[in-house]
């Protein structure tokens, strides 16, 4: 039997400790806790790593502290559009939604995408009309909405300003309660199974229908069993141009490195040579974990059935 780990992120950037109240702070981590031990039970209980890491981001999808689900940020059209996807190392399948509205649990959907569509990416009304069909749980507009989100959508609508999971581009001076998050979770089952999962409301003020690296297999989620399971967060431009999550299963497979080595490489290097802002959660099919970022923070958690159970938010 395989030891059981379970890593989540709730999102990358500029986070300080003189910017969080002791409140906000200790809001975070309980919400952290929560979603960790959610999923953690699933492996606890011999459950699946998809079923585990599904658990853990559906909690985070439910609350408003996080650029997931109900939490999600505003568009250039003062409306929300979310994306997630979820990846089986076993068995390479995997599923992803962009640009969908509406739907409660992104992740859900996602899963559905996984397992009952033959395809692996969705889009726009398209995955709207399947979630209808597969009965997937939707909500009114109401539901997303959050007074923090859209005043800080209403500062900056009106420019070409945009803002990014914890930092804010050309709005430093506008905000210093950084209440973003995209989520994510990477589990190693009992059984030496990994799967990973990322879901996301983008950015504040995003256009054009922008789509991040949170839904693209390879770049803001990727799970082999020979390898990892990987979910990022951050500047998703960047994860893109690197296929982020990808090249650190590449790492381990051609060069043989550790998760750890190859997670630090492509943090601390490639995305760094260009520019590229945020981190990533890590699990190998023994069990272990690595939570890497180059940013000033990162919500974070890890618990393992090694005795490993910590939550934490700064550098």
């Amino acid at each position: 039997m395989s030891r059981f780990t379970l890593a989540i992120h709730g999102g990358a950037g500029t986070i300080l400790k003189e910017d969080m109240t002791p409140e906000l702070e200790q809001a975070y981590l309980l919400a952290l806790q929560e979603a960790l031990h959610a999923g953690y039970a699933v492996l606890e209980e011999g459950g699946s790593a998809i079923n585990a890491i599904k658990a853990t981001i559906v909690i985070m999808e439910d609350n408003i502290l996080f650029n997931a689900g109900r939490g999600s940020v505003f568009t250039k059209k003062g409306v929300q559009e979310m994306d997630a996807a979820i990846m089986d190392g076993r068995t390479l399948d995997a599923g992803a939604v962009t640009g969908i509205r509406n739907i409660r649990n992104p992740i859900e959907l996602a899963t559905e995408v996984m397992t009952h569509s033959n395809h692996v990416f969705l889009s726009g009304k398209g995955a709207s009309d399947f979630a209808i069909k597969q009965g997937v749980k939707m909500e009114p507009d109401e539901y997303f909405f959050s007074q923090f989100r859209y005043d800080q959508w209403r500062a900056i609508r009106d420019s070409d300003a945009y803002s990014l999971d914890h930092t804010h581009q050309k709005l430093e001076e506008l905000m210093k309660d950084k209440k973003f998050g995209t989520v994510g979770a990477v589990a190693c089952d009992r059984q030496g199974n990994i799967a990973a999962a990322t879901s996301t409301g983008g950015m504040t003020n995003k256009k054009y229908g922008r789509i991040g690296d949170s839904p693209m297999i390879g770049s803001g989620t990727y799970a082999n069993n020979n390898t990892c399971g990987i979910s990022c967060t951050g500047h998703g431009e960047m994860f893109i141009r690197t296929v982020a999550a990808h090249d650190v299963s590449c790492l381990m497979e051609y060069k043989g490195l550790s998760l750890e080595e190859a997670m630090r490489i492509v943090v601390d290097e490639k995305l760094v040579a260009i520019g590229g802002e945020g981190g990533m959660i890590g699990v190998d099919s023994k069990g272990n974990a690595a939570l890497v970022f180059n940013s000033l923070g990162m919500y974070r958690g890890v618990r393992s059935s090694d005795g490993t159970d910590t939550v934490a938010i700064y550098k």
